[in-house]
């Protein structure tokens, strides 16, 4: 009887040891369901979601910054903005502890976007397909959309024609949305006309087709117009875009070579500098235009930049040499007319280098003319002196002896003109412009002009 009890005794201790356990797996399991509910009919899901797509957004963006084509991906999904999906539930009374967990959701959402928002990089340029420009290069011939084929036959009072062609041609690059720029060039230092000693001087605007038809609707209209008003407008059907700027320089030169053969001198620049040409027209006093000539902001010992993040990133396999040849700043440099021709025929030798600068001192190099460094041509401006801060650099003074100064608005340029022509101007110390290098009255004569060269710099950058 009592071996019977003790039995008892032990099967009731591990039944109960036994429903202990398996209560403890019930209330378990509830809480497991109980938080799988709470998940998916609140707004933390959507949240931990949006964290998750948008680290592996900014890891696939910094993995593909590489130098070659990357393979093709399908696009990835549009991600919804941390917005619970709708579900119907019944209508029940929301406790106060509920109201309060959802209040939380909210913040706890909001964060969640104001932190994704500030941490998204500022969008940027896709990289230059370089494979593909590479791919192309060859393609280098393209049809002329508009042609001034009168522009350099002059027309004397008489009404006869004129043998003689411009004594300078001025060829500026712009786009077709610039408008306002070559209206102030037309205007300002770019105006047509005769100065003395009977110069005539005429000007060309160089475009290619906007690679965005929506960034100016009726472009070809307007260009069409504006060469019927002007006749300044050389256009080429090809896209206008900053790789394309050596196609640019290679059909206007073969423009030169057919329809202006016998201009004297040719000035070349951007849309963006203010061009003091009667400094210029002293410049080539003296100089003859049947003799290789090429003068303007020298830059030697350039290295080609391999940072990928440059607008002037250049890849090995394009251009592997560790050094550029000397070549002209784009902003503006002067040539002769017979230096223009040998130009147009070396180009076509040179095969095409995506940076227009450093093409046309390829082919220089190739016709054996050095290119010749005059310290008026600024096309990176004119930095503020460190010695003293205070000095305004935009003042008619800085501008009065320089040939070409770089970054310059549209007012700035309108502005200067209109100071530098005041009669009423006066600059202490003002000397006439002499044909030598330009020189600061402050620099020692003896400075050797190697010093004052952009060695070893990343010129590039500091456009």
């Amino acid at each position: 009887m009592l071996r019977k009890m003790v039995t008892m005794r032990r099967f009731l201790h591990v039944k109960g040891d036994v429903m202990c356990t398996l209560l403890l797996l019930f209330l378990f399991c509830l809480l497991l369901y109980a938080r799988q509910i709470v998940l998916s009919s609140s707004w933390d899901k959507p949240v931990w979601k949006l964290q998750i797509y948008g680290s592996t957004s900014s890891s696939r963006t910094l993995l593909g910054t590489s130098g070659t084509k990357a393979p093709s991906r399908p696009s990835e999904p549009h991600l919804p903005l941390c917005q619970p999906e709708s579900k119907s539930k019944p209508s029940q009374v929301k406790s106060k502890g509920k109201v309060k967990s959802k209040e939380k959701s909210k913040s706890r959402r909001k964060n969640a976007q104001t932190s994704k928002s500030a941490a998204k990089p500022a969008a940027t340029m896709p990289p230059f397909d370089f494979e593909s420009y590479m791919r192309d290069k060859d393609n280098r011939n393209f049809k002329l959309l508009i042609d001034q084929p009168e522009k350099c036959r002059i027309r004397e009072a008489g009404g006869e024609e004129s043998i003689t062609a411009p004594y300078m041609l001025i060829a500026v690059k712009s786009t077709a949305a610039d408008f306002d720029k070559r209206q102030v060039v037309r205007r300002t230092w770019g105006k047509e006309g005769q100065f003395h000693n009977g110069r005539s001087i005429r000007t060309v605007f160089l475009l290619g087709v906007p690679r965005n038809y929506s960034e100016l609707p009726l472009w070809d209209r307007l260009l069409t117009y504006e060469s019927q008003t002007f006749h300044d407008i050389l256009l080429w059907d090809f896209h206008d875009t900053f790789f394309n700027l050596t196609l640019k320089e290679t059909h206007f030169l073969g423009w030169i070579n057919s329809s202006c053969p016998d201009v004297k001198f040719v000035f070349k620049g951007d849309a963006d500098v203010y061009v003091n040409v009667e400094n210029i027209l002293e410049m080539l006093r003296g100089q003859k235009p049947d003799k290789d000539l090429f003068v303007g902001d020298i830059i030697v010992h350039a290295q080609p930049i391999r940072r990928r993040t440059s607008k002037y990133f250049v890849p090995e396999f394009v251009y592997g040499g560790s050094l550029y040849p000397n070549y002209a700043g784009g902003g503006g440099f002067v040539m002769s007319g017979h230096t223009a021709q040998r130009l147009s025929s070396a180009c076509q030798q040179v095969e095409l280098f995506p940076i227009d600068d450093v093409f046309l001192g390829m082919c220089l190099q190739v016709i054996g003319v050095k290119p010749s460094r005059h310290q008026g041509f600024r096309t990176f401006g004119i930095p503020r002196p460190s010695a003293a801060p205070h000095l305004q650099t935009f003042n008619p003074c800085f501008y009065k002896e320089l040939m070409v100064v770089h970054s310059l608005s549209v007012p700035q340029i309108w502005l200067m003109f209109r100071l530098l022509h005041d009669p009423h101007l006066s600059c202490h110390n003002s000397t006439r412009v002499a044909s030598e290098p330009f020189r600061w009255r402050d620099e020692p004569a003896g400075t050797p002009e190697e010093e004052t060269d952009y060695d070893g710099k990343r010129v590039f950058t500091a456009h």
